[in-house]
């Protein structure tokens, strides 16, 4: 198996995704974490047995566009990331507005 990270800025995860969806990846998944003054996100496509991550660092004060409009499943990964660490993720193309997860804390892992 060949896994590879690339860093991605994230002006240019639309255009990244895009490329990888027109050479046969498929999303496998999408996570965020807190970095100081920050997220993390990585975005994992797979493809036989190759994977490509994408590592975005992205300003907690900064939004990121959704790949929704590449990977319509994308839209479970990026309300998760809203609901649980406050990632603003624009253009959701099915966008709970926070209501995906019930928690005592409103975005416990911001």
């Amino acid at each position: 198996m060949n896994t590879e990270f690339i860093s991605v800025n994230p002006e240019s995860v639309i255009d990244e995704t895009q490329k990888l969806k027109f050479q046969g990846y498929h999303i496998m998944q999408v996570c965020a974490t807190r970095i100081p003054e920050a997220y993390e996100i990585i975005y994992s496509f797979g493809k036989d047995l190759e994977m490509k991550h994408f590592k975005v660092t992205l300003p907690e004060d900064k939004e990121i566009s959704s790949i929704t409009s590449i990977y319509p499943c994308a839209f479970i990964y990026e309300n998760e990331m809203h609901d649980l660490f406050g990632v603003q993720v624009k253009m959701i193309n099915i966008d709970f507005e926070g209501k995906l997860y019930r928690t005592a804390i409103e975005t416990p892992f911001k």
